[in-house]
C-alpha cells in the first residue's frame, strides 16, 4: 500500500517520528505504528465519500452526528447495519426506545442443526449516532438510507462458532439483562482495545476501574463540545490505534476485513446504479472500520471481492424490546454505562443547544410543528486538503471542568432519598459524606469535576457499608437515579401478526397487556361465556411462553374438564420479546403450537412418554382429533422401538388418562390407542424379565410396567393378546434385589400363582431370620411400589408393616427405621395416601380402643359346627353363599343362569361335597368377599 502524500499531517508525522526515535532508541516497530496511524487518518479524511466514524451508544458520536447532518444535509446515508434489516427501520416510530431490530430463524438450512434457533439483534437507543442517521433519513424527503453491512445470514456464515465475541462470558443475572436472549449482537463501532495489555495499561494509568469509565473520562468528555473535524480525526486515530495494536487473531481479522470489503462493494454498487455524487453521501461506520486498509477501500477501490450467496435459511425480521442492561450485557459494557451515557446525552443537548433528530410519532417525544424541508444539495467545495486538528488536540492539556456543586449536591441528596426508600439507614450526614468523598475521589484520580463513576464509588463507600437490606444495592440505585434502566417497548402497529392477534383476542379482559409488570386477570366463564376463548388463548400461551408470562392462579385444564372460573397472573409486556419471537414461527398461536408438537414428536430423541404428552396437549389446547390421531400413531412407533423402561411410569400415567378421556367422550376408542395398548402389552412382557435384573432400571419403573400389564390386561386380551405371555415373563424373572423380589411376589399373588397364605409365610420367614432383618425395609419398599399394579394388596402391606413393629425388638427396629422412612418417602410418596387410607380403615379410630383391638389378620375365624362327613371348605362356602345372596344373584345374572334359592339345610350336603372337592375356589371366593 502506498504512503499518502506529505501535506496535512506532515508536522504531526515528524513529531511522532522524533518521539519514536527518542523512546525506542531509534526507528523501528514503534515508528512504523505511529506513522501508520497518521497515514490511516490522512487516507480516511481525503476520501471523496465522507466517512463518519462512530462508537456504539456514544453521546459524543450522537451529538457530532446530529450537528453534521444539519450542516451537510447528505442525500444518501450509508449505514453500517445488516442490509436485510432495512424494512424494519420505519417501524421504529411505533416503538419506545430502546428497542432492537432482530433477524430470527427457527428452521435453518445450511448451518449445523445445533445452532438453531439463529438470532441477530441490533439495539438502538436515542443517544446513538445510528438513530440520529435513521431519523434524519426517514423523515427528510429525498434522502435515501442504505444499509451496507453483511446480511444476518452472512453473520453466521462467517462466524465459527456463531456466538463468538458477542459479549460477556457469564449469563445475564436478571430478566432485564436477558431481553436479547442468546442473540448475536450487531453494533456500530465496537471501540475497545483488543490487546489486553493495552487496556490494562490505559485503565491503570487512567486510574479507572473499567473500560467504560476510561472512555467516558478521556474520550466522551473531551469530544462532547469539539468541532466536526476534530471529532472525526480523533475517532479515526483511536480506531487506527486499536486496529494496529490488535493481536493476530486471523479469524477475527479476516471477518473484520471481509465486512469492510462487503460494505465498500455495496456502496460502489449503489453509486453506480443511482449516479449519486459521492460528495452528497455520508458513510456512517465504526471507527475501527473507518481506518481500514483493504484494497476495496474508497470510491476508487478495487472490485475483487465476491459476495457469497445466502443459504436457503428463511429469516424473519421484527422489533423486540431492549434495555440499557441488555445492551451492557451483550456488548460487554460496565453496568450502568448506557444509563450514564443517556444522562450525558441530555446534558450535551442542553449545553450545546444542538437540536437532535427524532422520528415523527416516536413514543415519548413531542410532535414537531415545523415542516420538514427537503435535503439541500451540497454546494461543490474546493478540493482543499483537510485541516490538521490532531496536533492541537494531542498537545493541548485536558480541560478541567469546574466543579458543579449544585449538580453534585443534588446527586447526593437524591441517592440518600433513594437509599432510605430501599431500606438503608441513611441520613443527611451520609449525603454530606457522599458529597465530600466524591470530590476526594475525583482529586485522587486527577480530575476536578467528579464523574458519575466517582459519585457511584463514594455512595457505595458511605451508604452501603457491609450489608444490603433490600433488593437493590447502592450501585444499582445510582444507575437508576442517573437515568434508570430504561426498557423499550414495541408498539402495537410494529408487532407481528401473531402478537397483534393475541392482544385482540385478549381484549375482553380489559387489561393493559403491553404494560410491564404482573397484572391479575379474573375470568368468570360461567357468567361470561365469551371469556372461554380468552382462557383457550391463555392456556396456549402458558404452553408456549416462558414461565411467568401467563401463570394460572386458580383453575386447571384437564382432559374432559372445563373450568367455570379462572384467575391468571399475566406479564406479557415483560415477556414481549418471547411473544414477538412466536410471531416469527407462524401467524397464529394455534399454528405455532401444532408445529412445536410435531417437532417434539418427530424429534430423533423423542420418547413414547413425550409423544403421548404431545397427544394430550393437542387434545387440551387445540381440540384436534386429526392431530391427536397422527401423534398417537407416532407414539406407537416410538414405543415399539424403545429398548429401555425409563419412561414406563410416565407412559402408564398418560395412557390411563387418555383411556379415561376417550371412554367418557367417544363412542369407541381410536384405533391408535387400541394398537398402543396391544403393542405395549407385548412390548413390556418382552422387557419384563430383563427389567427385574437390570441395575439401571428402578423399582418404580418395573412397577409401572406391571401396572400397564395388569391395568390394560382386559383391553389387551380383548384385542387378541395372550395372557400366557405375561405368565411366562413372570416365570422367567429372577430378581436378586429385595425390593424387586417383593414386587415379583406381589405380581405372582395377583396372577394366583402365589397365595396370600404363602406370601404371609414368606414375610414371617423374613422377620424370623436375623440375617435378613436389616434388608426388610427394602422388601417393604417393593410392596409399597406393588400398590401401583396391585392396589388390592394395601391391606397386606399394612399387615406387613404392623407385624414388623410388633415383633421386632427396639434394638433391631430402631436402626432400620430411618431406612424404612427414607425408602417410603423417596420411592413411594405418591402411593402413601393409599397406604394411609387403608391403615385408617384397619386401625381403631380412638386411642382407648387400641388396648383391646385385635388385628384382622390375627382374629380367629368363626365357622359353623360341622356335621359328620362335612368338609370344612364346603361348610364355609355354603355359609358364605347363604350370607351374601345378592352376590350370587348378580353373578348368575351376568352368566345368564336362571334358578331359585333352595333350602340352605337341604343344599348343605351337596354344597359341602362340591366345595370340599374344590377348596381353592372356596378360598378365592372368601378372599374376594373379605376384600369387598
Amino acid at each position: 500500500m502506498s504512503t499518502p502524500p506529505e501535506g496535512t499531517f506532515t508536522a504531526l508525522r515528524t513529531q511522532l517520528q522524533d518521539a519514536a526515535t527518542a523512546f525506542a532508541d531509534g526507528p523501528g516497530a514503534l515508528e512504523g505504528i505511529l506513522r501508520g496511524i497518521v497515514d490511516d487518518v490522512e487516507r480516511a479524511v481525503r476520501e471523496p465519500l465522507e466517512i463518519f466514524p462512530v462508537c456504539h451508544h456514544s453521546p459524543a458520536s450522537a451529538l457530532a452526528m446530529a450537528r453534521r447532518l444539519r450542516e451537510k444535509q447528505p442525500k444518501v446515508v450509508y449505514l453500517e447495519l445488516c442490509e436485510d434489516m432495512a424494512p424494519l427501520l420505519t417501524e421504529l416510530r411505533n416503538c419506545r426506545l430502546p428497542v432492537a431490530v432482530q433477524a430470527f430463524a427457527s428452521e435453518i438450512d445450511g448451518f449445523p442443526a445445533e445452532w438453531a434457533p439463529l438470532s441477530v439483534v441490533a439495539p438502538v437507543t436515542e443517544a446513538s449516532a445510528e438513530y440520529q442517521a435513521i431519523a434524519y433519513a426517514l423523515d427528510t424527503p429525498g434522502v435515501d438510507l442504505v444499509l451496507v453491512d453483511r446480511s444476518s445470514d452472512h453473520v453466521f456464515q462467517w462466524e465459527t462458532p456463531p456466538a463468538a465475541d458477542t459479549g460477556p462470558d457469564t449469563p445475564p443475572a436478571d430478566e432485564e439483562s436477558a431481553l436479547h436472549g442468546d442473540a448475536v449482537g450487531v453494533d456500530i463501532g465496537d471501540l475497545r482495545p483488543r490487546f489486553a495489555e493495552l487496556e490494562e495499561h490505559l485503565l491503570r494509568h487512567g486510574r479507572v476501574r473499567h473500560w467504560s469509565e476510561w472512555w467516558h473520562q478521556y474520550v466522551e468528555l473531551p469530544l462532547g463540545g469539539s468541532d466536526h473535524d476534530t471529532y472525526r480525526q480523533v475517532m479515526l486515530l483511536i480506531g487506527s490505534l486499536f486496529r494496529r495494536l490488535a493481536p493476530g487473531d486471523r479469524r477475527r481479522v479476516r471477518v473484520d476485513e471481509d465486512r469492510e470489503r462487503y460494505m465498500w462493494t455495496r456502496m460502489r454498487e449503489h453509486l453506480a446504479a443511482t449516479g449519486t455524487d459521492p460528495a452528497d453521501c455520508l458513510y456512517v461506520c465504526g471507527a475501527f472500520h473507518a481506518a481500514s486498509r483493504v484494497e476495496e477501500f474508497g470510491v476508487e477501490g478495487s472490485d475483487t471481492f465476491t459476495i457469497s450467496p445466502p443459504t436457503p435459511t428463511k429469516w424473519r425480521h421484527g422489533l423486540i424490546p431492549s434495555s440499557h442492561a441488555a445492551i451492557e450485557a451483550q456488548l460487554g459494557l460496565a453496568a450502568g454505562s448506557v444509563s450514564i451515557a443517556a444522562t450525558e446525552w441530555a446534558k450535551n443537548l442542553k449545553r450545546t443547544g444542538v437540536r437532535p433528530y427524532r422520528l415523527e410519532g416516536q413514543a415519548g417525544t413531542k410532535k414537531s410543528t415545523r415542516a420538514r424541508k427537503a435535503a439541500v444539495p451540497a454546494l461543490p467545495a474546493a478540493a482543499a486538503p483537510p485541516a490538521d486538528r490532531l496536533t492541537g488536540f494531542l498537545q493541548r492539556p485536558p480541560a478541567l471542568d469546574p466543579l458543579d456543586e449544585a449538580e453534585l449536591l443534588g446527586w447526593s441528596v437524591d441517592i440518600v432519598r433513594a437509599a432510605r426508600r430501599a431500606g438503608y439507614l441513611a441520613s443527611t450526614a451520609d449525603a454530606i459524606a457522599v458529597f465530600e468523598t466524591s470530590i476526594l475521589l475525583a482529586g485522587m484520580r486527577d480530575r476536578v469535576h467528579p464523574t458519575p463513576y466517582d459519585f457511584q464509588d463514594a455512595a457505595v463507600t458511605c451508604i452501603e457499608k457491609e450489608a444490603v437490606p433490600g433488593r437493590r444495592d447502592v450501585a444499582r440505585l445510582v444507575e437508576i437515579m442517573m437515568g434508570g434502566d430504561r426498557i423499550g417497548q414495541v408498539g402495537y402497529d410494529a408487532l407481528p401478526p401473531l402478537a397483534r392477534d393475541v392482544h385482540d383476542r385478549l381484549a375482553p379482559l380489559n387489561l393493559k397487556l403491553q404494560q410491564r409488570g404482573v397484572q391479575r386477570a379474573l375470568l368468570d366463564i360461567a357468567g361470561r361465556p365469551e371469556l372461554e376463548r380468552c382462557s383457550d388463548v391463555l392456556w396456549m400461551l402458558r404452553r408456549l411462553l416462558p414461565h411467568g408470562a401467563a401463570r394460572p392462579i386458580m383453575g386447571d385444564r384437564r382432559l374432559g374438564e372445563r373450568a367455570i372460573q379462572e384467575s391468571w397472573d399475566l406479564a406479557l409486556g415483560t415477556h414481549q420479546r418471547a411473544l414477538i419471537e412466536l410471531g416469527y414461527e407462524g401467524v397464529s398461536i394455534e399454528q405455532v403450537l401444532e408445529q412445536r408438537l410435531r417437532r417434539a414428536a418427530y424429534a430423533p430423541q423423542a420418547t413414547a412418554a413425550q409423544v403421548l404428552e404431545a397427544v394430550e396437549d393437542a387434545i387440551l389446547h387445540l381440540r384436534s382429533r386429526r392431530l391427536a390421531d397422527e401423534l398417537g400413531t407416532r407414539a406407537l412407533e416410538v414405543l415399539a422401538g424403545e429398548r429401555s423402561v425409563d419412561g414406563a411410569p410416565e407412559v402408564l400415567r398418560r395412557v390411563r388418562r387418555l383411556l379415561a378421556y376417550y371412554r367418557t367422550s367417544e363412542p369407541v376408542l381410536p384405533p391408535w390407542i387400541e394398537a398402543f395398548v396391544k403393542t405395549g402389552y407385548a412390548h413390556y412382557c418382552t422387557l419384563l424379565p430383563t427389567a427385574f435384573t437390570d441395575e439401571d432400571a428402578t423399582v418404580r419403573q418395573v412397577a409401572a410396567m406391571l401396572g400397564f400389564l395388569f391395568g390394560m390386561e382386559g383391553l389387551a386380551l380383548s384385542l387378541g393378546c395372550d395372557r400366557t405371555q405375561l405368565e411366562l415373563a413372570l416365570a422367567q424373572s429372577h430378581p436378586q434385589e429385595p425390593s424387586r423380589t417383593a414386587l415379583l411376589w406381589a405380581a405372582q399373588t395377583h396372577l394366583g400363582t402365589l397365595s396370600r397364605t404363602d406370601l404371609r409365610a414368606r414375610c414371617d420367614e423374613l422377620l424370623g431370620n436375623p440375617l435378613v432383618v436389616p434388608a426388610y425395609p427394602r422388601y417393604l419398599s417393593g410392596f409399597v411400589h406393588a400398590l401401583e399394579p396391585v392396589p388390592g394388596l394395601a391391606d397386606f402391606v399394612v399387615e406387613a408393616v404392623s407385624n414388623a413393629f410388633a415383633r421386632l425388638p427396639d434394638p433391631v427396629l430402631l436402626p432400620w427405621l430411618p431406612t424404612l422412612i427414607t425408602s417410603l418417602r423417596a420411592g413411594g410418596a405418591e402411593l402413601a395416601p393409599l397406604l394411609i387410607r387403608e391403615a385408617g380403615r384397619v386401625f381403631p379410630a380412638r386411642l382407648a380402643e387400641l388396648d383391646s383391638w385385635v388385628p384382622p389378620w390375627l382374629a380367629p375365624q368363626e365357622l359353623p359346627a360341622l356335621r359328620p362327613g362335612q368338609a370344612t371348605g364346603g361348610v364355609r362356602g355354603v355359609a358364605l353363599l347363604a350370607a351374601h345372596p345378592a352376590t350370587c344373584d348378580a353373578l348368575a345374572e351376568l352368566l345368564g343362569c336362571d334358578g331359585t334359592w333352595a333350602d340352605p339345610e337341604a343344599a348343605a350336603p351337596r354344597g359341602a361335597e362340591l366345595l370340599g372337592g374344590h377348596p381353592e375356589t372356596a378360598r378365592a371366593l372368601e378372599t374376594l368377599l373379605a376384600a369387598g
